[in-house]
């Protein structure tokens, strides 16, 4: 996916390139083809920041890439942690997919747009439980429906069902699950997205075309999700975002 996939290993400071994806990710234009989706994913976790804030809370971003939502959680006062392979976060994630944190450090886990990447998502997920504090909240998106895009991996794609399933048999009480982006809109948007690589590979005029070519399939893909009923969008969407707490023992 074009500039919607915080992946676990992506670099941070290799060069600028990675702090301009950060800034088109936290604030799209709406000539890149993943605007509405951004757009969608932005509004809806500084809405759960704002939420879940609380004095002093610890979050860790399990898998930071280039961090894209860190300003979102530390502006409501929220300390951020990003982890990651190698150098690529303030604490680095172990080649065993563990972390190098306590038991029960953390108040919010933070995932968007890696599940689809993990291949043990046992060890993943235990890990996001296990760091957590028994009142602790894990923030999770992943991809209902969208393109291959292996970084460098991709395993899955999830149903409404199947991710709530997914987290509940592996110790986390779903509290929320919020679609975000309909089918209507997203066909539009994959379209979009094949049109933009053909039109790019134009001499001089390319990436303007694929601009104005975004901009107007992004403007008709806000008015088909704005007429999606809510009860096609929330079993049919581009990406779920969730919300979850550890399970106590039995």
């Amino acid at each position: 996916m074009e500039g919607a996939e915080m992946v676990v290993g992506d670099t941070v400071h290799e060069d600028g390139a990675t702090l301009r994806d950060a800034r088109r990710r936290s604030a799209p234009g709406v000539w890149c083809t993943d605007w509405l989706l951004l757009r969608g994913m932005n509004s809806a976790i500084a809405a759960l920041a704002g939420r879940l804030r609380r004095p002093g809370a610890e979050a860790v971003d399990f898998g930071c890439g280039s961090r894209p939502y860190s300003q979102t959680f530390t502006d409501v006062g929220i300390r951020y942690t990003g982890a990651d392979f190698g150098r690529d976060g303030d604490v680095a994630i172990d080649a065993d997919g563990t972390l190098p944190l306590g038991d029960a450090s953390c108040d919010l886990v933070l995932s968007f747009q890696v599940l689809e990447h993990v291949r043990d998502l046992d060890t993943y997920l235990g890990e996001a439980r296990r760091v957590l504090r028994p009142d602790g909240r894990m923030i999770l998106s992943t991809h209902g429906t969208w393109l291959y895009h292996p970084h460098p991996e991709d395993h899955r794609r999830w149903t409404r069902q199947g991710l709530i399933h997914d987290l509940s048999s592996r110790g986390f009480d779903v509290l929320e699950c919020v679609p975000i982006i309909g089918p209507l809109a997203w066909t539009t948007i994959l379209r979009s997205t094949g049109f933009a690589y053909v039109l790019r590979r134009l001499p001089l005029v390319g990436a303007a075309v694929a601009g104005l070519c975004a901009t107007v399939m992004n403007l008709r893909a806000l008015i088909e999700d704005a007429v999606t009923p809510e009860a096609i969008r929330r079993d049919n969407a581009c990406v779920y975002l969730t919300v979850s707490r550890p399970r106590e023992a039995a």
